[in-house]
């Protein structure tokens, strides 16, 4: 059975990960517990003799207030930490996932998607690091896959907890009855995150090489939360009233330039990996939670 190494064990795509795929793969799980990211000396020492077929790496410091009060810090674990685990790879002849972000593009003037090849522009310390990441991976390794992830989004599941997601967040609003603002000036990706669950397997036979692993979407940030609250509606779970009370637009955030960080998947697509749109993806979530 392959050995994978998971670092970030605890967090929502990894502890989804090892959910769906627990009698296919040999899951090592490292946590924070295991080894300090600051630490490259100490991670070297774990990792060069800790044995794995591949590593999936999702460990990293993904707070944009962290990552522009401590540009120095957050640039060691998420960057410098993530290059001397690549490194690691490389003279191990190991082959290495790592999870990179469609934050990379968000100081993009002209519209999106935007494919593998457009050079990454940011104007944030969390998108440049993984650009950096990103871009040395390419140069550098011979045996990797890269996973430029959009927003994703999910449900809980027993030892499953989720980051916020849209769904989340407009269900959250709703339940709480709580006035909740969404971005107008913003178009991105967002994907159910079951497809990495579901796909895992495949994404590690990928060729080498970096993906976008989103769902298509054509709508605003705001409009997509109008989407999920209509259907919540429709399945009897929320009012109109509350969804007029609740879900409101955002349209002071980005009103200086319109932001549009879309990721294209037609390569992602092509190599074997099925993606959908927006919409068919809070179709399935919701579905697969029993709210549909």
């Amino acid at each position: 059975m392959t050995r994978i190494a998971i670092t970030g064990a605890n967090g929502y795509l990894a502890s989804l990960v090892q959910t769906y795929n627990a009698g296919t793969f040999d899951f090592i799980r490292v946590s924070r517990s295991d080894v300090d990211y600051a630490d490259l000396n100490g991670l070297r020492s774990y990792f060069e003799v800790l044995d794995f077929d591949i590593l999936f790496h999702t460990a990293a410091n993904a707070t944009t207030a962290d990552c522009e009060n401590d540009p120095a810090g957050t640039h060691r674990v998420n960057c410098e930490a993530a290059i001397e685990l690549g490194r690691i790879c490389h003279e191990r002849g190991k082959r290495m996932i790592f999870i990179s972000t469609e934050q990379i593009y968000n100081g993009k003037h002209e519209p999106g998607p935007f494919s593998e090849s457009v050079e990454a522009e940011s104007v944030t310390n969390y998108g440049k690091q993984k650009a950096e990441v990103d871009a040395w991976m390419r140069a550098t390794m011979s045996d990797y896959v890269i996973l430029r992830l959009s927003w994703m989004f999910g449900m809980a599941l027993p030892h499953v907890k989720p980051s916020p997601g849209i769904v989340g967040n407009v269900v959250r609003a709703l339940r709480t009855n709580t006035p909740t603002l969404f971005t107008v000036n913003e178009k991105r990706c967002m994907t159910y995150a079951q497809h990495l669950a579901d796909q895992f397997a495949t994404t590690c036979e990928l060729p080498s090489g970096a993906y976008n692993f989103a769902s298509s979407n054509d709508l605003c940030t705001y409009d997509a939360a109008r989407v999920v609250a209509g259907k919540l509606v429709s399945a009897g779970i929320a009012t109109p009233d509350a969804v007029e009370r609740c879900i409101l637009p955002n349209t002071e955030r980005y009103a200086d330039r319109f932001r549009d960080f879309r990721l294209d998947n037609r390569k992602a697509v092509a190599a074997g990996i099925q993606l959908g749109t927006f919409e068919e993806d809070v179709d399935r979530c919701l579905a697969d939670f029993g709210w549909m």
